[in-house]
């Protein structure tokens, strides 16, 4: 944590809205609109506006950022947003639903207030649904131009008639739109009938943290690990799939004795994806690791020999948004196989920068897994080859540029 100087006082106040923020040091939550909003502070005075969490500050300051966090019920129970995601829990645990207005109604009271107090010269909203709702709110009420990116469930999954005009409407208002992948701007832009697709610009990765460099043999003995490293690493939710990835597993080792498969992650599918494997005797095989700070991935990915992603489309049309940990993978060096299921073909072309199956095929992918892991050796140029590429359109420094460039646009509008 540091402090900010009187520098900052004269760069142009950006507010960031978003429901998935880091709720403390060495957290396990997907850091991107952390990482994103560290880099934007050499260029903007950087507040972001993120709900409260059990445990967490009501306000701090971290690596420049100023970070308010919204209250909306009693301490304990404010367990909304963090760990799992909005829209899993609401699937989840149908209690949730009675916590939604009291979470939306002090969202906006919020950020009002925080707009009164601070006079942002610009908001970014991450998400359509709500923070780009009530982005356009604030743009109304103090005439603050609004830049919005889109995620992926706010696109694929919220899919009623309502919801589906409330974006619309968001779209129409908001000075500019973005997502992180191509799939995205083309549903998005299908669903707002807009005859000109948003503007693409991915999360990044830092290429300086997930590098092969990072390899360390004591992941390989804590956990047992003597053959073939398969890794996953996600959120235990429907649409990564992971049940796939169980079922494959048992194909996979009949035919590799010796490979073991670590799923790093937690989600409400944990106990059931556990019971599968208990029911198909995968329990030497299969390892989970639980959730794993931030901080300490880049050293999975880079020991592991094969990274899998079996995304599929969820029952209600969620899907992957973009598939930050192929690049996160493929940067460290790890060869990759996923679904060919929303932006991850952004990353992955395949026998390129990794391998494409077809979503939800378990044999195919059984198949696949099987001859990479018989045939590692034979990739090393292409897990090269597929780092270089990945690198020149993902890295950090690359994004925060673009970022920075769409914000400055739309400021001067």
């Amino acid at each position: 944590m540091i402090g900010l100087s009187s520098v900052d006082r004269h760069k142009p106040k950006l507010l960031v809205l978003t429901t998935t923020f880091p709720r403390w040091k060495n957290d396990t939550d997907p850091p991107f609109v952390y990482e994103l909003s560290k880099r934007l502070t050499s260029s903007f005075d950087v507040t972001v506006h993120a709900p409260h969490y059990p445990g967490a500050s009501v306000k701090e300051q971290m690596d420049g950022i100023h970070v308010h966090r919204f209250r909306y019920f009693f301490a304990p129970f404010e367990r909304l947003a963090g760990g799992r995601g909005i829209v899993p829990k609401l699937r989840k645990n149908k209690i949730y639903i009675f916590l939604l207005p009291l979470f939306l109604a002090s969202q906006l009271c919020s950020l009002i207030w925080l707009v009164y107090n601070k006079h942002p010269d610009i908001i970014h909203a991450h998400w359509l649904i709500p923070q780009g709702l009530w982005a356009i709110v604030l743009k109304k009420l103090f005439n603050i131009p609004v830049i919005i990116t889109a995620h992926g469930a706010d696109v694929f999954a919220l899919r009623s008639p309502l919801v589906i005009a409330l974006k619309k409407q968001v779209v129409k208002e908001a000075d500019t739109v973005l997502t992180v992948s191509e799939a995205l701007a083309e549903v998005l832009s299908s669903d707002t009938r807009s005859y000109e697709q948003p503007s693409i610009i991915p999360m990044g990765v830092d290429s300086s943290l997930f590098t092969p460099e990072m390899r360390n043999e004591v992941i390989r003995k804590r956990y047992g690990i003597y053959g073939p490293f398969l890794l996953f690493v996600g959120r235990l939710t429907e649409k990564k799939g992971v049940s796939n990835l169980v079922d494959a597993m048992t194909t996979v080792t009949k035919n590799v004795p010796e490979a073991k498969l670590l799923i790093v992650g937690s989600g409400e599918l944990e106990h059931h994806l556990r019971l599968r494997v208990c029911q198909r005797g995968l329990e030497n095989a299969i390892i989970f690791a639980g959730g794993v700070p931030n901080k300490e991935l880049p050293s999975y990915y880079a020991t592991a020999d094969i990274f899998i992603g079996p995304s599929v489309k969820a029952e209600g049309g969620d899907s992957e948004g973009f598939g930050l940990t192929f690049v996160e993978a493929v940067m460290s060096g790890c060869l990759v196989i996923g679904t060919n299921v929303g932006g991850i073909e952004d990353i992955i072309t395949d026998e390129k920068t990794g391998f494409l199956v077809p979503a939800g095929d378990v044999k195919f992918l059984a198949e696949k897994i099987i001859h990479t892991t018989k045939s590692i050796e034979s990739y090393t140029g292409l897990r090269i080859r597929a780092r270089e590429l990945v690198i020149r359109k993902y890295d950090w420094r690359r994004i925060a540029d673009q970022y920075k460039k769409a914000l400055n646009m739309a400021l001067l509008k």
